[in-house]
């Protein structure tokens, strides 16, 4: 996953987000409404964890930035504001999730991954393609029900393809989603390519077909059409 963690205490950011890093993620952070704001304008997250007190700003303002740019991030809520008021305002503006002040690293990480489950996988830990299937509990792949060993890198890669499937991807979004925002400042994007043609050749090996297109000048598509 790629998370985007806008919380204005310096402790409790570097705790969230090296507790997701050391899981695997790509874990991006801000301290304050204005960093905040530019973030969610240049790049995507598959989960925005999102202060509502932050210096310079409102955290509520930027769920509505981002709802009325239509922007697809899902937000999670964590706020010391835990009145009833504040929980509904938070869900009614198009929050995912609220979660009050203090807890534990441990729920915060298993709210942000129902979420994303609930919202690309349709709530299911076992992501079906055909004939793949990956285990977002386990992170592994298998094909034709027999397990194929990717690297971290290639599993994320493959499942962002089919969390996205039918979609051309751009080198510069897979870039992010698997480095991080600061990628795009790269003179080239050429380690993609690696990666994908491991990818290919491990599914092909395993049995599978090849589902992923080349679209020349733009990216790549994982399709079965």
């Amino acid at each position: 996953m790629k998370l985007l963690v806008v919380e204005d205490e310096p402790g409790l950011r570097d705790s969230i987000r090296d507790y997701f890093t050391e899981a695997g993620n790509v874990c991006e952070t801000v301290g304050d409404y204005t960093s905040a704001l530019q973030k969610i304008n240049l790049y995507r997250y598959d989960c925005i964890i999102l202060d509502i007190t932050l210096p310079n700003g409102n955290g509520l303002d930027i769920l509505k930035a981002l709802k009325q740019n239509r922007h697809p991030d899902a937000v999670l809520i964590i706020s010391a504001r835990n009145a009833l008021d504040d929980r509904l305002q938070g869900l009614d503006l198009g929050a995912d999730d609220y979660l009050s002040k203090p807890f534990h690293l441990s729920e915060l990480r298993a709210r942000v991954t129902a979420i994303v489950r609930r919202r690309s996988f349709d709530g299911n830990h076992i992501v079906v393609f055909n004939e793949i299937a990956l285990d977002l509990q386990s992170k592994s792949v298998s094909v034709n029900n027999q397990q194929v060993k990717f690297t971290k890198r290639e599993y994320e890669l493959l499942l962002y393809f089919i969390a996205n499937k039918g979609k051309v991807i751009t080198k510069n979004a897979i870039a992010e989603h698997l480095w991080g925002d600061s990628i795009d400042a790269a003179n080239n994007f050429d380690f993609i390519y690696s990666h994908i043609k491991n990818i290919r050749k491990k599914l092909v090996e395993a049995g599978s077909n090849d589902y992923i297109q080349a679209s020349y000048g733009m990216g790549y598509k994982f399709t079965d059409q």
